[in-house]
């Protein structure tokens, strides 16, 4: 347990490094903390401003937004504010994107139609908005991760339905065979910074002799976004999620009293690429029959020149602290399955993945990545093909 509180509280003094930091851009103008100025000290209203408010509510094309660094640069733009504004007010996603009221779409959501509004989950949750709320659109060039799908998640606030498919190739070592997991994830924007995250669930078939088909545990929790400067697209979380041991016994889930993950996730842009990293650690509640690990997940992405796809290449590193008293002796289980097994503290697996994603608008992805473990140890992994479909509100 000492451990355990050490952990956690290294955790929260590095979120309040970054919280400090960050703080200090809160005078400087042009970051998404710059107190806005009374309207009486407000630049006067130019002609450009006239002209753009004249244009009335015309949709922001996908281009527009993403070439110039998300909601257009900081909703100072012609293509989603006004040059009198002197930022984005709160989640570009209140009917106006800007500080004048301007509005910049035409359903009061985000950046226009071909930005994600009036698509994806629109039609099916429009009659839950007072208690749903829309994804976060002034982040829009970024990609959610593919790999660790359970445990690397994406900074933003969101509202969508993922399907997820993994073929799972096991190494000789640990019985060979091959294991296919289906899973739905959900994800809930409660409002412009809270979420609800559901991140495992599903059914699983195998011919692993040592595995079964059968239902996963199931992981839920809260994501909280502590840091979002569409101006800069620096966005930072943290959240904790609690898996229900609710799974198939034959299937290897289902196995001690639960989990808990807490972890922290961030994105940037760089030099035209989408960046995330994301951190965190699973704390098991039966430290006998589930081991205790931590992580840490990069994507990279980027378009391919002037279409609707992406590359993007993941890396995950796992790290095992305080082994079970179960499972298979020196192996563990990886992303998907918590064995508790004997003799695998201080051990290390890295993986590495590549692949492309189709993203025609912001209410829908489609992807496939391909994964190998780039250390020695392969654990349970030999390699893994992962394709997901996510549609966003």
């Amino acid at each position: 347990m000492a451990k355990v509180l050490g952990r956690i509280a290294t955790l929260a003094i590095t979120l309040t490094s970054v919280v400090t930091v960050d703080a200090a851009s809160a005078q400087t103008p042009g970051s998404a903390l710059y107190l806005r100025q009374p309207a009486s000290v407000v630049a006067p209203v130019s002609a450009k401003t006239v002209a753009f408010a004249n244009r009335g509510t015309a949709p922001v094309h996908l281009a527009s937004c993403c070439d110039q660094g998300g909601c257009d640069a900081g909703c100072a733009a012609p293509t989603c504010g006004a040059p009198a504004c002197s930022t984005c007010d709160s989640g570009c996603a209140a009917p106006g994107c800007d500080s004048c009221s301007l509005g910049c779409d035409s359903c009061g959501v985000g950046c226009g139609n071909s930005c994600g509004c009036d698509s994806g989950l629109s039609g099916l949750l429009g009659s839950l908005e007072g208690i749903i709320k829309p994804s976060d659109n002034c982040f829009n060039c970024f990609l959610s991760p593919m790999t660790n799908p359970t445990f690397f998640e994406d900074p933003r606030t969101l509202t969508e339905a993922r399907l997820i498919y993994l073929h799972h190739k096991v190494p000789l070592t640990a019985g060979g065979g091959d294991v296919n997991l289906v899973v739905v994830q959900l994800r809930a924007a409660l409002s412009d910074r809270l979420s609800i995250i559901a991140t495992k669930d599903g059914y699983l078939t195998s011919t692993n002799p040592l595995i079964d088909d059968g239902f996963a545990d199931i992981n839920a929790g809260l994501k909280y976004n502590l840091i979002r400067d569409p101006r800069r697209q620096l966005v930072y979380s943290v959240g904790a999620t609690y898996e229900l041991p609710v799974g198939s016994t034959r299937s290897l889930q289902g196995n001690g009293d639960g989990t808990f993950h807490l972890f922290g996730t961030g994105g940037t842009r760089i030099a035209g690429w989408n960046a995330l990293l994301a951190h965190g650690v699973i704390i098991p509640v039966d430290g006998a029959a589930e081991s205790e690990w931590g992580y840490i997940s990069g994507h990279l992405s980027h378009r391919i020149a002037d279409t609707n796809l992406f590359f993007l290449s993941e890396i995950n590193a796992y790290h095992y602290w305080d082994s079970g008293n179960g499972g298979l002796d020196g192996v563990e289980g990886g992303d998907l399955i918590n064995l508790g097994s004997r003799n695998v503290e201080d051990n290390d697996i890295v993986t590495g993945a590549f692949g492309v994603k189709y993203k025609p608008h912001n209410g829908l992805e489609v992807g496939v990545a391909w994964e190998n473990p780039l250390t020695k140890r392969r654990d349970v992994l030999d390699n893994r093909l992962t394709v997901d479909v996510i549609v966003r509100y």
